[in-house]
């Protein structure tokens, strides 16, 4: 399939060099140049802007907020102007759930096809094709792109016709995980301060009854306080539960947690944490509980 890709961060560079790898022909877009070299040492082609992705039968989009997915997608030189009809962008970002109503609605205007398949997983997932991707949209533009989802990921996911339903999975999933690491955190601050053995501690959650890969990933960043350098940025996990609390908001309905978790990382950008992973906001009960020497940013050097 002839594929524009459009996003070449630690998870969409990966994604790209599998597709490259399975055999379609892609063409590569970053707005920040010098990110290309190694697909294009394995075949992919660079766009030198927006436009020139386009020639192709699906974009995908793999970028980190609305505002770059906005960037990319309107104005005279983005993707609703310049892709062909019946052409598919496939944004496999997590964004939010009215900028996905609004992509639908732009595309459709368009005469252009929109899916929503955000992806759960991190970039040695991404490497190793084993994403679990969340899918919504059309049923015929989908099936259209499941050859691509079959190259990228270990299972895909369908969660109906409304793209931005898609959007909303992946928002509250991410909210799930981040109440795990809040949640390890302060378990794991307990028994540090009762002089039991942190990772000791860990290995026989997650050999027991704690087995899912979130315990099994994040327990032991906590455990041993390694949140650099990062999978996922912190502020992106910021970004996730704001946009979880918004979509919560339009529908009316409370988040107590989200809200705790969106303090709990205003707190650890308030002490330098921008840098680090996500999951150093497990680490802040350690230092709630006192043990001052515990500074998440020794993780970073």
């Amino acid at each position: 399939m002839k594929l524009g890709f459009i996003g070449l961060g630690h998870m969409g560079a990966a994604m790209a060099a599998n597709l490259v790898r399975a055999g379609h022909d892609v063409i590569v877009f970053n707005r920040t140049p010098g990110k290309s070299r190694t697909l294009l040492e394995l075949g992919a082609h660079e766009a030198a802007n927006v436009v020139e992705a386009c020639d192709a039968k699906v974009v995908i989009t793999m970028l980190a907020n609305d505002e770059a997915v906005s960037d990319i997608a309107f104005g005279r030189e983005g993707l609703i102007a310049h892709l062909p009809k019946g052409a598919i962008h496939l944004s496999m970002s997590t964004i939010s759930v009215a900028f996905s109503k609004r992509l639908t609605q732009a595309h459709a205007q368009a005469g252009q096809r929109y899916v929503a398949a955000p992806v759960l997983g991190r970039p040695d997932m991404a490497a190793a094709a084993k994403l679990f991707i969340v899918a919504a949209g059309d049923p015929a533009a989908v099936d259209d792109c499941k050859p691509l989802f079959q190259v990228l990921g270990q299972k895909t996911s369908t969660t109906g016709v409304e793209p931005s339903a898609a959007n909303l999975v992946k928002l509250t999933a991410n909210f799930l995980q981040a109440s795990v690491i809040e949640s390890l955190g302060e378990a794991i601050a307990l028994i540090g301060k009762a002089g039991i053995d942190r990772r000791a501690y860990v290995d026989l959650l997650t050999s027991t009854i704690f087995t899912s890969p979130a315990y099994k990933i994040f327990g032991p960043l906590i455990a041993a306080r390694t949140f650099a350098p990062a999978a996922f940025a912190a502020p992106l996990g910021y970004k996730d539960i704001r946009l979880a609390l918004a979509a919560a908001e339009s529908l009316r309905v409370p988040m107590p947690l989200a809200s705790l978790l969106h303090n709990r990382f205003l707190r650890l950008f308030a002490q330098g944490g921008e840098t680090l992973d996500w999951s150093a906001i497990g680490g802040l009960a350690t230092q709630d509980a006192g043990d001052h020497q515990a500074t998440l940013m020794s993780s970073a050097v």
